[in-house]
């Protein structure tokens, strides 16, 4: 059975990126600073009454180790994991060079073989782009449902903010992350209109889903 209030990890980590666009160093930190702020914000407001303890892992923390250490750590407690990083086909960026890759989930397979992983992982929620390369290396890991954009992810919000409101409000995740998509689609597509068809920006953020859509967090 599973415990009432489970775990979230958040790995977070925007480095002050923005694809396509080379920012000068100043407005890449104030970016870095303002947008890992909002994002902590953001959670914490959601969803702070729904889990027993939220870890952070940003910065110099948002590597691969530290997110391994981190499940170590929860030993047999549900977790969720909130990926809001950027990420190329067949990664996750978190700080500098470091990256999320299938080295992770290569390790975190040996060491569930070997038991002594005995933490169950539930969601896993991805604003990395490109996140659907993932979407069965999550799986294979024990994650009961996971998301992932099927190309470069332009809509970080409204998404998240939705996707939130929905899941931990009892609706299932597939459902949670399809409302999130559409509603953040609907507003940038305000900015961003195509031809007859969704813009290129739109179409590339169209979310995919894997593993149990009908899970849900309550």
């Amino acid at each position: 059975m599973m415990a009432q209030f489970p775990i979230l990890i958040v790995f977070l980590e925007n480095a002050g990126r923005v694809a396509g666009v080379d920012l000068p160093r100043w407005a890449s930190q104030l970016l870095d600073w303002s947008t890992e702020e909002y994002g902590k914000l953001a959670v914490r407001l959601q969803a702070r009454r729904h889990y027993s303890q939220i870890v952070f892992l940003e910065d110099e923390k948002a590597t691969a180790r530290h997110l391994l250490h981190a499940l170590m750590d929860a030993d047999d407690a549900v977790i969720d994991v909130l990926m809001l990083v950027h990420g190329q086909a067949g990664y996750a960026c978190g700080c500098g060079d470091h990256r999320v890759t299938a080295d992770f989930f290569a390790a975190l397979r040996q060491l569930q073989a070997a038991g002594l992983a005995g933490f169950r992982l539930r969601a896993v929620y991805q604003m990395n782009c490109y996140g659907q390369t993932l979407g069965e290396e999550w799986l294979s890991v024990g994650a009961q449902a996971v998301n992932g954009a099927l190309g470069v992810n332009w809509l970080p919000e409204p998404s998240l903010s939705v996707f939130l409101h929905g899941w931990l409000g009892g609706r299932p995740f597939g459902d949670a992350v399809e409302r999130s998509n559409r509603a953040a689609s609907r507003l940038l597509g305000q900015v961003w209109r195509g031809q007859g068809s969704p813009h290129p920006k739109i179409a590339s953020s169209q979310m995919l889903v894997f593993g149990d859509k009908e899970l849900r967090s309550r």
